[in-house]
């Protein structure tokens, strides 16, 4: 906490919002049984409190720290696995720290956790339900139910937003999971790979928006494999590898590393 209270020295009136300190996530799995009897060997254990010799630990993400600020949308960028979308989780309390700490300012909202989706239930139930799930009124919701509509784009080739959801195709369910949840303001949107589906104009929206939200004193996290998008809607990067943040700063700066590190594979 000293480090970045002290790096945050000189920043003027910014504010932070999310403080990652020390981080470390690690996942548990489990392995299979080991034949006949192995119910009653689980029982030995759990009475015995004993740890299960198929149990593998996988240590997700590794001592990460940093401080982000309202007005800031920060890319996440990285090779599968790297533990970007673990980091996301914790910082939303869906995940429990090994070690470290998060402090939060505001309510973290992950995208597609706060806007919660029902296949059987129609795309209109679904804004609906989305929308309370984010504390939306009623009201609220009916005064933007067509706007959020008309940008996800869903109707543009049929009534499909009166069908249910379990007949969408997956790019149509994250477009609309992704206006629902653009519809209100945010202490802090934490977004992941929602941009990567849909054509170029609705990435195109779903950019401007982002940078509508860090105009309302927001705070955005975006995990994309589009180094473009990161480009277009960002103003500073943290890149992860193996669990690690390798570094943390402006947009351009870090995606150009990024980048070299990756072409010189």
């Amino acid at each position: 906490m000293a480090d970045d209270n002290t790096g945050a020295q000189g920043t003027g009136d910014r504010i932070p919002t999310i403080i990652v300190d020390d981080l470390h996530i690690v996942y548990r799995v489990h392995g299979a049984g080991s034949g006949r009897g192995s119910a009653t060997a689980a029982l030995s254990r759990i009475v015995r409190r004993k740890a299960s010799p198929n149990i593998r630990e996988v240590h997700a993400v590794k001592g990460v720290t940093f401080t982000a600020y309202r007005g800031e949308a920060i890319g996440l960028i990285g090779s599968n696995g790297s533990g970007k979308s673990t980091m996301l989780k914790a910082i939303a309390g869906l995940l429990p720290a090994e070690r470290g700490k998060v402090y939060t300012d505001g309510q973290p909202s992950l995208l597609g956790v706060n806007a919660a989706m029902m296949n059987d239930l129609t795309g209109e139930r679904n804004v609906i339900l989305g929308g309370l799930a984010m504390g939306m009124t009623n009201e609220q919701i009916r005064a933007q139910f067509d706007d959020i509509v008309s940008f996800s784009g869903i109707n543009d080739k049929g009534d499909f937003i009166s069908l249910p959801m379990r007949t969408y195709s997956s790019g149509m369910a994250a477009r609309l999971r992704f206006s629902i949840a653009a519809a209100k303001s945010h202490d802090v949107l934490m977004i992941d790979e929602a941009l990567a589906t849909g054509d170029r104009q609705f990435q195109k929206r779903s950019e401007e928006r982002i940078r509508q939200l860090r105009r309302e004193a927001g705070t955005v996290f975006l995990v994309s494999h589009n180094n473009r998008s990161i480009r277009d809607t960002c103003n500073r990067v943290l890149w992860l590898e193996a669990g690690r943040l390798v570094m943390d700063g402006p947009t351009e700066e870090v995606v150009k590393a990024y980048e070299a590190k990756i072409r010189g594979k």
